[in-house]
């Protein structure tokens, strides 16, 4: 149990009939009048769905203790995903619906965060941004410099980005994982 005096992002809450619900952000605010409360935007585990809720302040809620562990990407087993924790060497399979749209960027050997509860993977936090070949894209024109428009891009892992127009097939670019957005061209 906690306080939600000391809610911070990131933490698990089990709330309203044993849902788990993640911090995304919080606010205490305390009016001119009246007493002081916490508003809080928090994003079901499992769902994915982002609700508001607030508490009055010093109201004690249900955390729940979530493992987060660095492990390792090895391969895809059919439909699963396999993740091995580089530690303890031991796999975990984790299902396409917990790896979501993480799956677009997922590349073997990469390095992501699993956070298990209860011995079942809630969700996978890959890195803020991943760096990928370009497998197919239309090639770029002589002056297509960096005239601020795009082209889409198929990376290595299937995934479809947008790209510069000077980005050609065979070159290493920068992607934000959370938005899909090309960020830089990675010079090797």
């Amino acid at each position: 149990m906690a306080s939600t005096n000391d809610l911070k992002n990131g933490m698990v809450l089990k709330l309203d009939d044993d849902q788990l619900l993640f911090v995304v952000e919080f606010q205490h605010v305390k009016p001119g009048k009246g007493p002081a409360f916490v508003r809080t935007k928090l994003k079901h585990v499992l769902s994915g769905k982002v609700v508001d809720k607030t508490f009055n302040a010093g109201v004690k809620v249900e955390t729940a203790s979530v493992d987060k562990r660095t492990m390792q990407f090895s391969y895809k087993d059919g439909e699963q995903f396999v993740f091995m924790d580089m530690d303890t060497y031991e796999q975990t399979h984790v299902s396409p619906e917990v790896v979501g749209d993480a799956s677009k960027f997922l590349l073997e050997g990469l390095d992501a965060l699993v956070a298990v509860y209860e011995g079942a993977p809630l969700y996978i936090e890959l890195p803020a941004a991943v760096e990928l070949i370009v497998e197919y894209t239309e090639p770029g024109l002589q002056g297509d410099r960096s005239t601020g428009g795009t082209k889409p891009a198929r990376l290595e892992t299937g995934a479809e980005v947008g790209v510069p127009l000077f980005i050609n097939q065979g070159e290493k670019i920068k992607v934000d994982t959370r938005t899909g957005d090309y960020l830089g061209r990675v010079n090797s």
